[in-house]
């Protein structure tokens, strides 16, 4: 599973011309999910992203977590982080994982984080989206569950 994380200061996600989802102070993640990934891949992902220490203290310093800041997270499914790019001129797709377990565990991380007291809004699985944010710092991480 593979994430790239953003701490934002707005971010929303707009299909057809529609809000769909919106939050205020917090991360803008996208998530990939791969072959090979399971529920434990979802458990750590999830306890990193409502864990990750990347909010600044009175001090300045990135020693706050999303909930220590009560900040919320907008989960955004994009299978184009399992894009294998070094071959060619077109990405090879085989390291994502098939539609229907991305799903399920896209999902179960959207749960496992609002079940740790973070608000969770989403993106639509699958959907062509228009994401729109204001990236505080800039801040932005990759993480990968392997």
């Amino acid at each position: 599973m593979r994430a790239v994380v953003q701490r934002i200061l707005q971010s929303g996600v707009e299909v057809n011309g529609q809000t769909v989802s919106q939050i205020d102070e917090g991360l803008l993640v996208y998530l990939s999910v791969g072959k090979g990934d399971s529920v434990g891949d979802a458990e750590f992902m999830s306890e990193k992203l409502v864990n990750l220490r990347i909010f600044a203290d009175d001090a300045g310093k990135m020693n706050r977590s999303v909930l220590d800041v009560g900040g919320a997270i907008l989960l955004v499914s994009n299978f184009t982080l399992h894009g294998d790019c070094r071959k060619g001129r077109r990405p090879s797709f085989d390291g994502a994982a098939k539609p229907g377990l991305a799903q399920q565990l896209y999902e179960k991380v959207g749960e496992l984080i609002a079940g740790q007291g973070v608000t969770v809004k989403k993106g639509i699985f699958g959907g062509h989206m228009h994401i729109s944010s204001i990236n505080d710092g800039p801040v932005t991480f990759f993480i990968d569950s392997k």
